[in-house]
């Protein structure tokens, strides 16, 4: 992306700002007003305009405000985003103070999951410890006759390959097919949910060979705090969290990627399609042999993400040392 001049960040910034805390789209007057812009109200209108134009804004009716879109958040994200408040000084006090005094780790996590949602009104999850498993990182298909040739490519630097019947009249899919699996694997994961319906053909036929396991073999998954995400404005419709209810329910460990990077998920970047309304922020923590696991919360795309993002790494940090 062309970089955005210092007026269009400010206004960028303060944008975001603006809309979680009020939920209310905003013109330039507010945010002169509000935020202090040294700037004309005509001066900072200009610039909602430039940033509409390039997708970082978004007007929900005409003759409204303006409020981000994922693409405004992302960018926030990435090149905006403030120093966590003094709060967050005070939940890495709260975690100084803690100890392996409850009888099982489960216990522990439960209550840092508690916190995290009580600390920033946002759905908490933690994955137990697993052990690292090699991702797959790239997909290549080639057509060899009536047999399609798949070569696996994962993260480890180990391939491998497959010998599958090529579906009848799939062999025109296979470049896009590729194309869908890169784009997949960029964000963690092959979700089938996803597949194209003109991608049904070769897509079934390697679902069906690649029968991927769930990313952490089953391990417990501890989630609270769904009765906040339920009361956000944005999902005042119950068919709309029904999916992420479902979710929760069979594979509560889908909502995070089972990496060990740091990651915060905006809208349709996350795989799943239960959570393309959402953001996720999440953080790994190691837990010597036996593996990594991740603690997360999950809200609205109008999240505070300085705090979550602060409060994420610290819970992580923390349970890194009780565990070591």
């Amino acid at each position: 992306m062309k970089p955005l001049s210092a007026r269009q960040r400010q206004v960028l910034q303060a944008t975001v700002h603006h809309y979680v805390d009020t939920i209310e789209p905003v013109g330039s007057r507010t945010l002169v007003q509000r935020f202090g812009i040294p700037a004309s109200s005509a001066t900072v209108r200009s610039a909602m305009g430039v940033l509409e134009q390039r997708g970082l804004l978004t007007q929900p009716h005409t003759s409204a405000g303006r409020v981000p879109s994922p693409l405004g958040y992302r960018h926030y994200v990435d090149c905006l985003l403030p120093e966590p408040g003094s709060a967050v000084q005070l939940l890495e006090r709260e975690l100084a103070g803690l100890s392996l005094r409850w009888a099982a780790l489960d216990d522990l996590l439960l209550q840092l999951a508690r916190r995290l949602t009580d600390f920033t009104g946002l759905m908490s999850l933690i994955t137990r410890p697993a052990p690292p498993r090699n991702q797959l990182e790239a997909v290549r298909l080639v057509r060899s006759g009536d047999r399609l040739l798949v070569l696996l490519v994962e993260d480890s630097g180990r391939a491998s390959h497959l010998n599958l019947r090529l579906p009848h009249g799939a062999a025109e899919e296979l470049a896009a097919m590729e194309r869908w699996t890169d784009r997949q694997l960029e964000q963690g994961t092959l979700n089938w949910d996803a597949l194209p319906p003109q991608l049904q053909r070769s897509g079934g036929v390697l679902r069906s060979a690649l029968d991927q396991p769930t990313p952490t073999g089953g391990e417990p998954t501890v989630v609270h705090g769904f009765s906040r995400l339920a009361a956000e404005p944005e999902f005042h419709s119950a068919s709309d969290l029904r999916p992420l209810l479902e979710l929760i329910d069979e594979r509560p460990e889908a909502l995070v990627n089972q990496g060990s990077q740091a990651r915060v998920w905006i809208g349709e970047e996350h795989p799943h399609t239960a959570l393309q309304t959402c953001s996720v922020v999440q953080a790994p923590y190691r837990c010597g042999s036996e593996g990594i696991g991740q603690v997360a919360l999950v809200g609205p795309m109008r999240m505070a993400y300085a705090t979550a993002k602060a409060a994420v790494q610290r819970v992580a940090r923390h349970l890194e040392l009780l565990l070591s």
